[in-house]
C-alpha cells in the first residue's frame, strides 16, 4: 500500500474545509468513516463532537483530537517529487487533521480487544474556547489518554503552558491637552509597563521558556464620549506549571489596581505529564520499533490536554504527525510518509498496552 492510500482517511478529511464553528460536514465525514472501517459505533454527540468506540471491553483509552482549524482556506493537493515522499498542502493537514486521522487509521487497524474499549474524539472548536473537550470532559474516566497534537512522528509532546486572558480598563475625566493631568491611556500604558516589570522579574531565573510566563498586548483602544476618557488593554499571558490562572489574575489586579481588570474567556492551568508511566514507555518502544530516535518536548501554547488531563487523573501525552512550525501557516502540510510512520507508532502503542502482559 503507498503513503497516498495510507492516507485516504487524512486526505479525505482535509477537503471538508473546517474552521471552527462550521465542522458539522467535516464531523459527519469522519463518523461515516469510522462506521466505514469496522468501528463498534460512530456518531455525533449532543455538541457536535465526532465520536467513534471501538470493542466493549471496561478499560479505556481515549484518543482525543480536534476536527476545527482556524481560518483561512488552502487548497488541498498532494505534491510529489521524484523519489521524495508525497506532501499533503491542506488547512488542517498538521494541525490537527493529521493527528485525528492516525488515531481513527491506528484503531481501525488493530480492531477490537477483548476486555478493552477505545474511543476516537474528533472535538469541535479547540481553536476557540474547546467547547467540545469541555463537552467531553465529564463523560469519560479512561485507564490513558492519547491528544492529538502534531509533534513529529518520532517525538513525544509533555506538556502545555497555561492561558489567562484580561481586559484593563482606565478612565479619567475629560481635561485639556495643555492641563498636564493623567490621560486614561497614559494610565493604561503606565499599567502595562508595571505589568511588564514584574513577567520580567518573574522569569528573571527561569532559562526554560516553559517555565516563564509569555506576556503579550492583544490590543488597546482609547476614546472619550465628552466627559470622561477611557482606555483598554487586552493582555494575554501564557502561564507555566508553577503559576495557576488564579495567582496570575490576582497579580493582575494588584498591578493594575484601582483600574478595573475583567477576566475573559477560560482560564486553563498548564499541563506536564509524568515521563515515567506505562504509556510513556509504550510510545518510547513504538517509536524505537519504526527506527525513530524518540525525544520529548514540551509546547508555550495551550491545547485539550489541558483541559481533561487533570480530571481524568489517568497517564496521558500529547502526539501526532507533523511539524508544528506549519500551523496555522499559508503554507501548511504533512509528509503523508510521516503520516504512515505514527499511524504504525500509533498501533505499536495500542498493542502495547492492551495486548501486550507489560507495556
Amino acid at each position: 500500500m503507498t503513503n497516498t492510500e495510507k492516507a485516504q482517511t487524512l486526505i479525505e478529511l482535509v477537503k471538508h474545509y473546517s474552521p471552527s464553528g462550521t465542522e458539522a460536514p467535516a464531523v459527519n465525514y469522519l463518523v461515516q468513516r469510522m462506521k466505514d472501517l469496522g468501528f463498534t459505533r460512530a456518531y455525533k454527540d449532543e455538541i457536535g463532537n465526532a465520536i467513534g468506540v471501538m470493542g466493549e471491553g471496561e478499560k479505556q483509552i481515549v484518543l482525543l483530537g480536534h476536527i476545527d482549524t482556524v481560518p483561512g482556506e488552502i487548497p488541498v493537493r498532494i505534491v510529489g517529487a521524484e523519489h521524495a515522499p508525497p506532501l499533503l498542502y491542506g488547512r488542517g493537514s498538521v494541525d490537527a487533521k493529521g493527528p485525528l486521522s492516525s488515531f481513527v487509521d491506528a484503531v481501525a487497524g488493530l480492531g477490537k480487544v477483548p476486555g478493552w474499549q477505545m474511543v476516537v474524539i474528533g472535538a469541535i472548536d479547540e481553536e476557540r474556547e474547546s467547547i467540545g473537550a469541555r463537552h467531553i470532559v465529564d463523560k469519560y474516566r479512561p485507564d490513558f489518554a492519547i491528544i492529538g497534537e502534531p509533534s513529529r512522528w518520532n517525538r513525544v509532546t509533555l506538556g502545555y503552558k497555561g492561558s489567562a486572558r484580561a481586559t484593563v480598563t482606565t478612565r479619567r475625566e475629560m481635561a485639556h491637552s495643555a492641563s498636564g493631568q493623567e490621560t486614561a491611556p497614559e494610565a493604561a500604558f503606565a499599567i502595562w509597563e508595571k505589568v511588564s516589570a514584574w513577567v520580567d522579574d518573574f522569569n528573571a531565573d527561569k532559562p526554560r521558556v516553559f517555565e516563564q510566563i509569555l506576556l503579550s498586548l492583544r490590543g488597546f483602544s482609547s476614546g472619550d464620549d465628552g466627559f470622561e476618557t477611557s482606555a483598554t488593554l487586552q493582555i494575554n499571558a501564557r502561564l507555566p506549571v508553577t503559576l495557576l490562572p488564579e495567582a496570575w489574575y490576582a497579580q493582575l489586579e494588584a498591578l493594575s489596581a484601582p483600574e478595573t481588570v475583567e477576566r475573559n474567556g477560560y482560564p486553563i492551568a498548564a499541563y506536564k505529564a509524568e515521563r515515567n508511566t506505562p504509556l510513556v514507555r509504550a510510545f518510547l518502544k513504538g517509536i524505537r520499533a519504526e527506527g525513530g530516535k524518540p525525544g520529548f518536548v514540551v509546547k508555550t501554547g495551550t491545547a485539550d490536554v489541558n483541559i481533561v488531563a487533570p480530571v481524568w487523573g489517568c497517564p496521558a501525552v500529547i502526539y501526532g504527525p507533523g511539524n508544528s512550525n506549519l500551523d496555522h501557516t499559508p503554507n501548511e502540510h504533512i509528509s503523508l510518509e510521516e503520516y504512515g510512520k505514527a499511524m504504525d507508532v500509533l498501533k505499536n502503542v495500542l498493542f502495547a498496552l492492551t495486548l501486550s502482559p507489560k507495556a
